[in-house]
């Protein structure tokens, strides 16, 4: 069976905002900026693996396609939003 990019971005999304949504409390700013440069750089792997493609993908694959074609969600931009917990 064959995942296809919209399938896989989808997961994605749901598991990023649900992890979000659950640590959404304190200075999230550096968390959510390391785990999306790790989810876009393991997505990007995987779309060079699945379309045999050698290299990291950065120039197949650039920020602009991942976030606006294929609709991923871009964690730093939530924290805009977010209620900060009071001392």
């Amino acid at each position: 069976m064959t995942l296809d990019a919209e399938f896989v971005v989808g997961r994605l999304n749901r598991k990023l905002i649900g992890w979000a949504n659950y640590f959404c409390l304190g200075s999230v700013s550096p968390a959510y900026r390391a785990i999306n440069t790790h989810v876009t750089q393991r997505l990007r792997r995987w779309l060079c693996k699945k379309h045999k493609v050698s290299g990291t993908g950065w120039a197949r694959y650039p920020n602009q396609y991942l976030y606006e074609k294929l609709g991923l969600v871009n964690l730093p931009a939530r924290t805009h939003d977010l209620p900060w917990a009071k001392a």
